[in-house]
């Protein structure tokens, strides 16, 4: 076995013993220089070291080098890799972080060299009981980044909410997506998400990643330790709706340990939903979303101007195709993204925005109602469905 291959085995066994206490696997790391030689150590010497760190002296299995060697095979046979913070392409914005985990499992069609360092990593994270409210500006905010000029990758945890509507949008909006799970690489959580994480992992440019050994099942600190990495991987972390206590305050928090930028989408001060948001940007750990173009500023993005408009006019001109004349299929177009830019606006604003007569008005209206494009409230105010994402 080459020295580079040893290492990596050498990093995966001590991932497997010590990946629960990541500052205690680099301060091993950080004395010795490197992970094989802590294989080559006397027993006595091991466990002085494992003492020395708070580790169970017992921990290490004559076989651990073998078990993690046959591990990295069965990966590579399943399309999966192991990489440690040794390597280049283990992830810089992650490597800063003093808890960082010492080796990540990716199931990706992409190199590691090429997924992790290549763009802006932006984490979008959040309630599992996501409203319309938070829904519709997730998949806004969302869409807005894929119009920047720069390549960004959203990193979400794959989760019911806010997490599954960031990974589905990104990835009909162009943009690369990181799924960060709570298992195991072998297994995904939840299962109804199952599509979606294949096509994360086969996608360009997209991942699976963890960093629990397989057959590693969900439970209470394995979602802790997967907000880290979400944080860790992540320039900019956006919190699209949290109550005052969630998985998704916690990560806002970790990125503002991290000291990366964080941003809330603000909400009522009655919603249980909008609650953590508030808090955060009250005690000026989050800067509020203002606004879309505002908030592409301060990220220090730039819009394509043929990006957000042209999307749904093409799928809009795709769905009516030759039934409906040129004309009314512009109108259409122009009447959802006036919607799209004005949630919950009524059929006689939009008259009176556009100087169309209201009957006629509202008969297009009803038309991308009745064919999924957009819905409206008891008192007639549209919004979109998501139907084009």
């Amino acid at each position: 076995m080459d020295i580079q291959l040893l290492e990596t085995v050498s990093a995966c066994a001590l991932n497997r013993l010590l990946g629960f206490k990541g500052t205690a696997a680099h301060q091993i790391l950080e004395s010795l220089g490197n992970c094989r030689d802590f294989f080559l150590l006397p027993d006595k010497d091991r466990n002085r070291i494992l003492a020395a760190v708070g580790c169970n002296r017992t921990a290490v299995s004559p076989s651990a080098l073998e078990d993690s060697a046959k591990e990295i095979e069965s990966l590579q046979a399943q399309g999966c890799r192991f990489i440690h913070s040794g390597q280049d392409c283990y992830p810089q914005l992650l490597k800063e972080c003093s808890d960082a985990p010492l080796g990540l499992y990716i199931k990706s069609q992409t190199p590691p060299e090429r997924l992790f360092n290549s763009f802006r990593n932006i984490s979008v994270v959040g309630t599992r009981d996501i409203s319309l409210y938070g829904k519709e500006w997730c998949e806004r905010i969302v869409r807005d980044i894929a119009s920047a000029t720069e390549r960004c990758c959203i990193v979400s945890g794959l989760a019911f909410g806010v997490d599954i509507t960031a990974h589905r949008t990104a990835l009909s909006s162009g943009l690369p997506t990181i799924a960060v799970l709570p298992t195991g690489i072998d297994s995904v959580y939840p299962q109804y998400h199952r599509k979606e994480a294949e096509r994360i992992a086969s996608a360009e440019n997209c991942a699976l990643v963890t960093d629990f050994p397989p057959g590693t099942a969900p439970q209470a600190f394995t979602f802790l330790r997967r907000n880290r990495i979400i944080a860790g991987l992540s320039a900019t972390t956006i919190l699209i709706e949290s109550k005052k206590h969630g998985g998704g305050i916690i990560t806002a928090k970790l990125a503002f340990e991290y000291g990366r930028d964080v941003y809330c989408l603000p909400g009522r001060i009655d919603d249980p939903r909008s609650e953590g948001c508030n808090i955060l940007v009250a005690d000026k750990i989050a800067d509020p979303i203002a606004g879309l173009d505002r908030f592409r500023k301060e990220l220090g993005l730039w819009e394509r101007t043929d990006c957000r408009k042209t999307g749904y006019e093409k799928q809009i001109n795709s769905f009516y195709g030759n039934s409906l004349p040129e004309a009314t299929i512009a109108l259409l177009c122009k009447l959802y993204g006036l919607i799209l830019t004005s949630r919950g606006i009524s059929p006689e604003e939009m008259a009176r925005s556009t100087g169309i007569p209201y009957r006629d008005l509202s008969v297009h209206v009803q038309r991308l109602e009745s064919d999924g494009f957009i819905c409206s409230d008891v008192l007639g105010r549209c919004t979109i469905n998501g139907k084009l994402l």
